[in-house]
This record gives C-alpha cells, structure tokens and sequence, in this order.
C-alpha cells in the first residue's frame, strides 16, 4: 500500500523547493556570488541618524568627506578625506549596499577613531573649479573577499563631552571587478557629480554665464552635498554624501539583488572602454544618467554591436558630452564639465548650441543607440501608459492598451523615436511640464544584431516601481510623482532581464 502522507508531504516540499528555487532562478548556472553575498546578516543601523545641512543646505560642514576615486577594484587601496568643523575625533563605518533580508546594506568593517581637523575650503579656480587637496584621513586596502557593489562610508563625530550631539554624513564609492556577470549596473556618478553644489552652490549649473553652457567645470576631489534636485525630491538631507544614489538608483540595486541576479557594478568612467561590459550579458543605465564622456558612448555602441542587451532604464539618459581630465595631482578622470549637446544635427542639438553656446564638442545622435531622444522642455511628470501590450516585455502583466502606471514619468524622460529597422514604441503619452504645458514621451524597444535588444523606459522614475528599501524616500517633480514598487514594473523588468540572460545563455550553448 502506497503511503499517501508521505507522497503529500514530498509534493509540498518540492513546490517550496520551487518557489526558493524561483526567488533566486535568475543567476546563470555558474556559482552566484550574489546570492551567498546577500545571505550574510544585514546591518539594522547603517542610515544618517543625526545629519545637519548649513544655511543654504549644500553641505555639512560638521563632517563631510570623498574619496580619491569614484571606483577600486579588490586589492587596490582607496583613500578617504575627511574634515571636521570644530575639530573633533570621528570613525568611519564602511557598509556595502544590497538586499540582505530587507535590512538594505552590510556593515563590513569600522574604521579609527581618528582625530579629526578643520580643512580649508578650496580656492575657486578658473571655470569656478571647486578643486578639494586634502590629506587623507585614512587608506582603505580592499579585501579580496569585498564583492562588487556600491559601498557608503558613514562618517560619525565623537563628541567628548558626554550627552553631546553628534553628527553624520556619507562618503561614497564603487567596487568594481573584471569577473563574468549576468549583468553590469553602471552608476550615473557622472550626473551626481555635475549637479553637486558643494560647498556654496557651485556645480555645472551655476555659473554666472548660463546654467547650460560650458562655463563650468567640477571636481569629484570634494563631498557631495545634499542631493541637488531640490525641486524634484522631497526635502531629504538623509543622502548627504551619498550622491544621487540613494534616492534613484538604490531600489533597483536593492530589487536586483533580492531576485538573486548575478549582478556586478561600476562607475561612468569605468565605461571608457569596452572591457568590462563585454563580460556581462546586460549593460544598464539607470536613474538619472545624463553625462557621458564619448568614449562611454561608443564602448556601449560596441556592447550593443557585439551582443549585449541594453537596458536603459533611465531618463535624460546620454544628454551632454562630458570631457575629463585629471586632477592637480594627476590622478585620471576626476574633472569634467558639459563639453557639448549629443543630438548631432538634430534640431534641439543645434538649439542648444545656439542658446547655450558655443561648445567644443558635439556628441552623435543619442538616439541611435538608446532609441529615442532627449527633447526641450524634458522636465515634467505623469503616467507611464502603454501602446504595445501585446509585446512579450508584457507578458504577465494582465495590461491592456492604454493601461497606466501612475507617476512614473518623470521629472526628465525621452521622446522622438529613432528611425531604426525594427524598433518598436511600447509606451507612450504626456508629461506635463510646470503645470499644464504638455511633453511627449516615447519608451521603445529595437533588436541588436545578434538576437539581443536595447529597451529604454524613458523615465528616471522607473526605479522608484520595482522597490522602496530602507533609505529611500519616493521623488516627486512637476506636481507628479511615483507611488512605488509596481508588480507590473516588477514583471516587464523580469521579463526583460530573463529574455536577455536566455538569449545569451543560448548563445554561449
């Protein structure tokens, strides 16, 4: 006689199997590191508890910091600046960013206490250059066991004097490395680092003879302030230190690693050449990712060209051109500025040299390669609505045409699709722009030349629907905003990422 119970239980056992199995079934066959990274205990205090913005609410004279790259790989060392206003002792808490269980990031090793000085304010140079040269408090080696990920150094005051405040700001970096990945998420540090007011309202927008000219140049050797976007984010000095990261780029990080995707990072200029992108399957940009360099652009050309997905789930995504150089000390890649308008004889291109020229460079047309365009004006908010339900990035997603998710649009998006053989528009409609002015933007998708697709969702808000980890506070712009994760969000970004990692696993076969 067969034993029915026994047979019951190995049945509900197997569909649990499963369903842990589906919760981390999009990592290729290889070993996932990212899995067994987010397995490890997650910290439940690794937020700015008690942060304080001067005046004009661009920096934290109390402790503030940077760091001497924007990206180190495991072995190399990076150095930390820190400067404290009155001189007080302080440590440093380094904490990599992910999932882990809900909690959103890990505590992997305390630094000092060190003592700490009041460094000086850095002279304004030619093109208001804000150049910072302090010494550093600490060298940081990275252990070989650190994985990929974006890391945030919390910087804590001491206080002598028993029951005094203390107060707190971020440092920011990026741990990038050479492995094979399913996925490469590339920071748009390039953006935050141009909208950066540190330390009294001097970013690439504030200069004297226009705010979208040439005038300006910025350097990643100083803090970054409170996040920039005043009128587009809810008044939250909870991200000083930390970029533009946080509130735009986190919650797909965050998403990301919960559903188990083997995914690597690296900064804008990591991008430079296309090494490290052609050892992933999926290339994508996120959040708000305006600035590129042209070598950005045509390592992500070759990417495309060679069989990568591309996913541009960002908005004013490849706008202006963005020249480095290097620093006092001749370390690469640490000064930029906005060199000239992508859009090459496209008539907003030509526009923007007019009003807000002349540049020196100019970039080619963005389109070509994201699949639809940055327009004038580009600022504005609504629903995200789809014309294409039937397209398989649907599939699941109970959607009809015209359905909408509300608010994701915004505060800057795409519009005006490209002329390419095959590229299809899935969504599309208005945004409204400072009340009643209406935008249109355009989201599509277009085949590569080796069974792979570019996809850009046209919106910086397409983040804030697939999570809301710890940390994060939803953005809002032109009287609009998002509300959220969105399971249908959640699926098209799954359907997507699973399409890319089959065809490139059919491929390799």
């Amino acid at each position: 006689m067969r034993n029915t119970s026994l047979i019951a239980s190995l049945v509900v056992c197997s569909v649990l199997l499963a369903a842990v199995g589906a919760d981390v079934g999009h990592a290729s066959e290889r070993s996932n590191p990212i899995v067994a990274e987010n397995q490890r205990e997650g910290s439940l205090d690794w937020q700015l508890t008690r942060v304080r913005v001067d005046g004009d609410g661009f920096r934290s004279p109390w402790i503030e910091g940077y760091c001497s790259k924007q990206s180190v790989k495991a072995g190399e060392s990076i150095e930390i600046m820190v400067s404290t206003n009155p001189p007080q002792k302080f440590e440093i808490e380094i904490f990599r960013m992910g999932y882990y269980g809900g909690r959103g990031a890990r505590l992997m090793t305390k630094l000092g206490p060190f003592d700490g000085v009041t460094q000086p304010d850095p002279e304004k140079g030619g093109k208001n250059l804000h150049e910072c040269r302090w010494p550093a408090a600490t060298t940081l080696t990275i252990p070989s066991d650190w994985l990929s990920g974006v890391y945030l150094g919390r910087l804590t005051t001491l206080p002598e004097e028993k029951n005094a405040p203390y107060w707190q700001s971020y440092v920011i970096f990026i741990v990038t490395d050479d492995r094979p990945a399913d996925i490469l998420f590339q920071c748009a540090d390039n953006t935050w680092q141009a909208y950066n007011r540190w330390p009294n309202n001097y970013s690439v927008y504030t200069h004297p003879d226009g705010g979208q000219g040439p005038w300006a140049d910025v350097s990643f050797d100083r803090p970054y302030g409170r996040e920039a976007q005043h009128d587009a984010i809810v008044n939250d000095p909870l991200t000083v230190g930390s970029g533009e990261f946080l509130p735009f780029e986190f919650p797909l990080a965050y998403w990301l690693e919960e559903q188990g995707y083997d995914v690597a990072y690296c900064s804008n200029s990591d991008m430079l050449s296309p090494d490290r992108g052609l050892k992933c399957n999926a290339f994508i940009s996120v959040g708000h990712d305006e600035y590129w360099d042209i070598r950005q652009f045509r390592s992500v050309e070759a990417l495309r060209d060679a069989g990568v997905d591309l996913l541009f789930l960002s908005g004013n995504a490849v706008c202006w051109v963005t020249p480095y150089r290097a620093s006092a000390d001749g370390r690469p890649n640490r000064i930029m500025f906005r060199g000239g308008p992508y859009g090459a004889d496209n008539d907003y291109a030509q526009q923007r040299e007019r009003e807000h020229g002349p540049f020196p460079e100019r970039g080619p047309d963005e389109g070509l390669l994201i699949g639809a365009r940055n327009i004038e004006p580009v600022n504005g908010g609504g629903d995200w609505i789809v014309t294409m339900p039937e397209h398989w990035m649907f599939n699941g997603t109970g959607m009809k045409p015209g359905d909408r998710i509300p608010g994701l649009i915004g505060w800057e998006y795409h519009g005006d699709a490209a002329k390419l053989p095959g590229l299809e528009i899935v969504g599309a409609g208005t945004a409204w722009v400072s009340g009643d002015v209406p935008q249109q933007w355009t989201a599509t998708i277009y085949p590569g030349p080796r069974e792979n697709f570019v996809f850009n969702a046209a919106s910086i808000f397409w983040s804030q629907g697939l999570s809301s980890p710890p940390g994060h506070t939803l953005p809002w712009s032109h009287w609009s905003r998002p509300h959220g994760p969105d399971l249908r969000v959640q699926r098209i970004t799954k359907n997507l990422l699973d399409r890319a990692l089959k065809t490139a696993t059919s491929a390799e076969q």
